[in-house]
């Protein structure tokens, strides 16, 4: 066993943030269940909802004047429009319609008004009269401002029912109250778990916080991970110091750093007039008065999932669940017969960002409690072990059902090993680079396990293979990997 698993091992597990309410909780009072974040799809429901409108608004004029070619040249102007003014991309606050109206309606009636002029110029017969074409963008405009705003009142409503974790930084007092504020109005989608103080800490004698304060990178690591942060809010109220001890409008360069490292979004609030804009739009981007921009926290390129990465998990993990689902039938009746029921084997694992995620596996031997499959580290040669489960673990066929879990998107095929809260956190601890594995979703195999980093091995050179795998990320890399991980299962090692 090596020293990073022992030390792992004989530390204790702390949880950094008030508990969740407890339909959140694990049942055994572990750490939160994975919140789902808000669904992919609302980009692709507001492209959606332009296209309706153009359909919707065409019928109002002739049949010879709405012809397949008009409407594929509107649909594509106001998509192209709307994507280049960032109409599609989903803001951290879901605003209001009224915010947008201005930009959806001078975009729509740019789009509009060049369909107008380009068929007047090639074809003056079919040319749009200024009442069809004004009923026209009436419609299309009322179609969209209605269907995005029944879409930014479910984003509310999900972000006021599943709060983003936080943690607040900046000066302990004024840390504090703004977390107080946030707590008061979940309608943010903001849920504070911890404050990271910068400067003198609150004087003995005072009240007890409401939240924990955090003054080293090891609780800074411990709250990130067991509370799934995915925001720094970093207080910059005017009159007050700033994280770096200047004006209030710079936070300090190492916890910039920091939280950019693990993939959290950054806010700057109550920075008053270093907000520096002026927008009209600008006016509803505060948090209960606080003005609030979003900080560039140097966040990795590669911290969300590139397209192709997942149109290639989705293409291989499809036809492979299918063709080896014989398989899956007898490995999963050798199971049954050789250990009784439970063939399968659920474990809470950590994920991309920090996310929780239950994996899927086959079962090769049952802990003696919840606490023991939560914390102990899995020894090759266990002697509860059966005949068939040695043998499953052996080949890595015990692995197979987290297909699943790639075609849920909760994994990929390829990047680093997911693992439990609890080594994640204590790993994180002693090994600075280990939070940072999950810049990118974790996976079935990886650039370590290729390089016979698997089972009982370094911590230390497995980080450093997974940090190199995720900086050169490439498509290509990820089906040599595949290629290699194939070729390494004619002479199984086992994981």
């Amino acid at each position: 066993m090596t020293a990073e698993t022992e030390s792992a091992r004989s530390a204790a597990h702390v949880t950094v943030g008030p508990p969740r309410a407890a339909a959140d909780q694990v049942s055994t009072g572990g750490p939160p269940r994975r919140v789902r974040a808000a669904p992919p799809s609302f980009t692709a429901s507001l492209v959606a909802v332009d296209c309706v409108a153009v359909l919707l608004a065409a019928l109002l004029l002739t049949a010879e004047q709405r012809d397949s070619a008009l409407l594929m040249q509107l649909t594509v102007g106001v998509a192209a429009l709307n994507a280049h003014a960032g109409l599609y991309r989903p803001a951290a606050f879901a605003p209001s319609v009224l915010d947008e109206l201005p930009a959806l309606a001078g975009r729509a009636a740019v789009a509009w008004c060049a369909a107008a002029a380009l068929v007047a110029a090639q074809a003056p017969h079919r040319a749009f009269g200024p009442v069809a074409l004004t009923s026209a963008y009436a419609l299309h405009l009322a179609v969209v401002t209605g269907c995005r705003a029944v879409l930014h009142r479910r984003r509310r409503r999900a972000a006021r029912a599943h709060p983003r974790s936080a943690l607040v930084v900046g000066p302990a007092a004024a840390a504090q109250r703004l977390a107080g504020t946030l707590a008061r109005h979940p309608e943010y989608g903001i849920r504070p778990v911890g404050i990271v103080a910068v400067g003198p800490r609150p004087g003995p004698g005072g009240e007890e916080p409401p939240l924990p304060v955090l003054t080293t990178t090891e609780e800074i690591h411990r709250a990130v991970i067991q509370n799934g942060v995915g925001d720094a809010v970093f207080t910059g109220a005017d009159g007050a110091d700033g994280a770096d001890g200047s004006n209030g409008t710079v936070p300090a360069a190492e916890l910039v750093a920091l939280f950019g490292r693990y993939g959290c979004a950054g806010w700057l609030v109550g920075a008053g007039r270093g907000s520096g804009t002026r927008s009209g739009a600008a006016m509803s981007r505060h948090l209960w008065g606080f003005s609030c921009r979003r900080l560039d926290l140097g966040v990795p390129a590669h911290r969300r999932t590139p397209p192709a990465k997942r149109i290639l998990d989705i293409a291989l993990a499809a036809p492979l669940l299918l063709l080896l689902a014989p398989l899956l039938l007898l490995c999963a009746a050798s199971i049954r017969a050789s250990d009784g029921p439970g063939v399968l084997f659920r474990q809470e694992r950590v994920g991309q960002n920090g996310r929780l995620f239950t994996l899927l596996k086959f079962r090769t031997l049952r802990p003696a409690d919840e606490l023991e499959a939560a914390t102990r580290w899995s020894v090759a040669d266990d002697e509860r072990m059966s005949a068939v489960g040695a043998f499953l673990r052996r080949t890595s066929l015990d692995e197979l059902p987290q297909l699943w879990n790639v075609l849920r998107g909760d994994m990929s095929l390829v990047g680093p090993r997911p693992e439990r809260p609890y080594f994640v956190a204590e790993f994180s601890r002693a090994h600075p680079g280990y939070a940072a594995r999950h810049r990118m979703p974790v996976g079935l195999t990886g650039l370590a396990q290729v390089h016979g980093l698997r089972g009982d091995t370094s911590i230390e050179d497995r980080c450093r293979f997974d940090n190199h795998y995720i900086d050169h990320w490439s498509l290509w890399q990820d089906v040599c990997i595949l290629l290699r991980t194939a070729a390494s299962l004619i002479r199984p090692a086992g994981s």
